[in-house]
């Protein structure tokens, strides 16, 4: 299996710095991989990377990705 990445929006600051934004591609949500928990509930799983997280908090950054890891089949050598 191969891990890959699919960008699935952006997380920036406020402009008077005093919460997250994030902005998530509605086509996101259509394409993405889901699950289901326990009690039914359907979720797309979404991952930021904590450093470029924490460099968007402490303004060393102004805009970081929403991803999400996605499993897909080994790629095949003899292609």
């Amino acid at each position: 299996m191969v891990v890959e990445t699919r960008l699935m929006g952006y997380v920036r600051r406020s402009r008077n710095g005093g919460a997250i934004k994030l902005s998530v591609a509605r086509d996101a949500f259509t394409s993405a991989e889901r699950y289901k928990s326990a009690d039914g509930t359907e979720y797309v799983g979404m991952i930021i990377n904590l450093n470029k997280l924490r460099n968007l908090l402490t303004g060393e950054q102004e805009v970081t990705a929403i991803n999400q890891l996605t499993e897909g089949p080994k790629p095949d050598a003899s292609a």
